[in-house]
């Protein structure tokens, strides 16, 4: 079957070749071809129109002449090109949809490319249609991407910049800016360089930075003149004269506009319009005359064939000598891609591996952390508690420095604990938000005394202006809210010194009932140099720090940054050195009367029960059981402790019990275990999971053996008679 394709491919080709053969009067060589379009460039390059478009027509003519469809679209590629400098825009939209025509017909992605930015350039810079020419810049960069041409993405990327700057949408075009000063240096020449230049100029004007600014019009000016390209330095004149005259420097201003006129003029004088019209025109003619000819030379070649059976069977003879070569070529291909797919098959089996191992290795991590970050809390458990307890039963230790100096590095060694678990949570992608109605007021005044030791030590102030016009509640996550703040707060605070710290909260916009509120953290510290300001969000980042004083662990601002993140929020500063330093960022929350009085209707209220609390502890840590009960019976309630689980089921079967504080981690057997154990004996008493895992962990598996609550230690001791309170009340 592959065969008989093969021949009648090769008799249709052979009518084809005959039918049209004898009427060329001429071949001529790709050479020659090429030659004459690349002379046709180089003279739209140097603006000589003229000239530019009669070598086109000529190289047009041969190009159809030989059927060459590279050839042509090439050609009318550079028409186009001449019209579209000549402000003959329709036309120049003509003839590049032909190219565009010509150019599917062959796989040439780089002349797709280059022609569909050309008509970017034209919907964008001179029909005003700028989504439109987006969009044809996009296309653009999909074929150039085919072909990894990075080179012609540059290019594209340059001219969406300059689209966006034209119609003052500089931050849309920045990333396209960005993209060009990165890759500069690699593949920016003299002819872009001042185009480059100029758009770095526009950005750093528009930015109000008038030194940047400056310096990159003159570089661009300079660089116009360096490569002899007329257009972008008349445009670099333009752009620096609005820039001179929004700087009130009117003299200068004027200059440069008179020099982009001056340059104007030369490039566009009235003798090489005329000259490049007549010329234009006939080109357009000799689209009408070729259709005309079309016919004639068809009706030529039939005649002719008839007179020429003997060149019609030498031909044939040549094309079956060419039939076996290519038979014999696509045998070797064959084997060739047999070859390549089996070496392609093995290269994905590695890749299969590889990202297998990828995705253990992040298992592992996850894993560790959480290992980590569980077999830290539990001793911090016993040390905060212990501490605790001698606090209150020797009160003659309160003003210790040695026992102050325990119980603060125990707190940071917790609070580094868990924000190396938070980080890993955030970047696993298992944390989500939650919708609770809060007062905003509240929630920040709340930070305000949380942080007023601190604010003392360094005798700082903490000052809250918030907007009267933001709602009483709001709906969102305040949790991770008043983390943001607490830490940006403090991190201020840390870095402030005889000063104050000013936290700013307006309403900025209201979207349907989403109320966009505006942060904004304020300090008159010590301020971080430009150099620093990218860097502070990484991880472990510490800038400015000395041997001599405590500065944390450089977690803050990470988790600051990925909090916001979840929130669909980006971070900014501004900071002068000595001067201060001011934190700013925009959230949007749910204002929803109605549903907030439904999520404060569904609050529990604690309920105090009315008899003496009994309560079993089971915790296989003896230091952990001595922290715990010390803290139950500190509260006036009755506690026993036992060491695992069987001892739990044995007590339970002869004693009762209001609530069970459940050690998950236990030898023997684990807590998940002794719940399910409970209750298969049909107690329902309410079991309080107390335990050094993440709570994210283990709901799941809580939840499924019984488990009623989940408690994380070192805890909060007024956390965990709310939730006794309230389980008991349920019960």
């Amino acid at each position: 079957m592959y065969q008989i394709r093969v021949v009648l491919w090769a008799l249709l080709t052979l009518n084809s070749f005959n039918s049209t053969i004898f009427a060329q009067t001429k071949l001529f060589s790709d050479k020659e071809i090429t030659k004459l379009t690349d002379e046709a460039s180089q003279y739209l390059k140097e603006a000589n129109f003229e000239k530019s478009l009669e070598v086109s027509k000529v190289a047009l003519q041969k190009s159809i002449t030989a059927n060459d469809a590279t050839a042509i679209t090439i050609s009318y590629n550079t028409i186009a090109a001449n019209y579209a400098e000549l402000a003959e825009f329709d036309k120049a939209i003509f003839f590049y949809n032909k190219a565009l025509k010509y150019a599917n017909k062959t796989t040439n992605d780089t002349l797709e490319s280059r022609i569909h930015n050309n008509l970017g350039n034209i919907y964008c810079f001179e029909k005003k249609q700028y989504i439109k020419g987006i969009n044809f810049y996009e296309n653009a960069i999909k074929y150039s991407q085919k072909i990894a041409d990075t080179n012609q993405i540059f290019m594209t990327k340059l001219n969406i910049a300059w689209a966006y700057f034209d119609v003052g949408h500089f931050e849309k075009g920045y990333p396209s800016l960005e993209f060009v000063n990165k890759y500069n240096l690699k593949f920016g020449n003299k002819s872009n360089a001042g185009a480059i230049n100029m758009l770095n100029g526009m950005y750093y004007s528009h930015q109000g930075n008038d030194e940047k600014a400056t310096n990159s019009f003159l570089n661009a000016i300079k660089a116009g003149n360096e490569a002899n390209e007329k257009s972008d330095l008349s445009f670099a004149h333009l752009e620096y004269s609005k820039h001179l005259m929004n700087k009130g420097d009117y003299k200068n201003a004027y200059e440069n506009l008179n020099r982009y006129n001056e340059i104007t003029a030369l490039l566009y004088n009235k003798e090489k319009l005329e000259k490049a019209n007549i010329a234009g025109i006939n080109v357009e003619l000799d689209e009408y005359k070729r259709e005309i000819d079309k016919f004639e030379i068809e009706k030529e070649a039939q005649l002719q064939i008839v007179e020429k059976s003997k060149t019609i069977l030498l031909l044939f003879t040549v094309i079956s000598i060419v039939l076996l070569l290519l038979l014999y070529t696509l045998f070797k291909n064959n084997n060739f891609r047999k070859k390549l797919n089996a070496e392609l098959s093995t290269t994905n089996k590695q890749l299969l591996i590889a990202k297998e191992k990828a995705e253990e290795a992040s298992v592992l991590k996850s894993q560790f952390v959480s290992t980590i970050s569980h077999e830290l809390r539990t001793p911090l458990y016993g040390v905060v508690g212990i501490t605790n307890m001698l606090l209150d039963e020797h009160k003659e230790l309160a003003d210790s420095p040695h026992l102050s100096s325990l119980k603060f590095s125990a707190r940071y060694l917790l609070s580094l604990v868990n924000d190396i678990l938070q980080i890993n949570k955030i970047e696993d992608n298992r944390m989500i938000l939650e919708n609770l109605t809060f007062n905003i007021s509240d929630e920040i005044n709340m930070v305000k005394n949380s942080l007023s030791f601190l604010a003392k030590k360094n005798n700082n102030f903490i000052v809250v202006k918030i907007d009267p016009a933001i709602p009483e509640y709001l709906i969102g996550d305040k949790l991770r809210l008043s983390q943001i703040i607490m830490n940006l707060v403090s991190n201020a605070l840390k870095f402030t010194a005889n000063g104050e710290v000013i936290i700013h909260i307006n309403l900025e916009r209201i979207e349907g009932k989403s109320y966009f509120i505006e942060f904004r953290i304020e300090d008159n510290g010590i301020g971080i140099a430009a150099e620093d300001q990218e860097k502070i969000f990484e991880k472990f980042v510490q800038v400015g720090r000395k041997e001599t004083d405590y500065q944390g662990t450089g977690l803050g601002l990470s988790i600051v940054k990925q909090l916001l993140g979840l929130f669909n929020s980006t971070i900014s500063l501004q900071s002068t050195i000595g001067q201060g330093t001011i934190f700013k960022f925009l959230i949007a929350f749910e204002y929803n009367p109605e549903k907030t009085i439904d999520i404060i209707n569904n609050i529990q209220v604690d309920i105090a029960p009315p008899h003496s609390i009994n309560v079993l502890v089971v915790e296989d840590n003896h230091i952990n059981q001595l922290v715990t009960k010390k803290t139950i019976e500190k509260n006036n309630y009755k506690c026993s402790v036992v060491d695992n689980g069987y001892a739990a089921l044995e007590i339970l079967d002869r004693e009762y019990f209001d609530i069970i504080l459940m050690d998950i981690n236990m030898p023997l057997i684990n807590g998940f275990e002794t719940t399910r154990k409970i209750r298969l004996m049909g107690i329902e008493t309410p079991i309080v999971a107390l335990t050094a895992f993440d709570k994210a962990e283990i709901t799941e598996e809580a939840l499924s053996a019984g488990i009623n609550d989940i408690i994380i230690k070192p805890f909060d001791s007024v956390k965990l008679f709310s939730i006794i309170t309230i389980l008991i009340s349920k019960n």
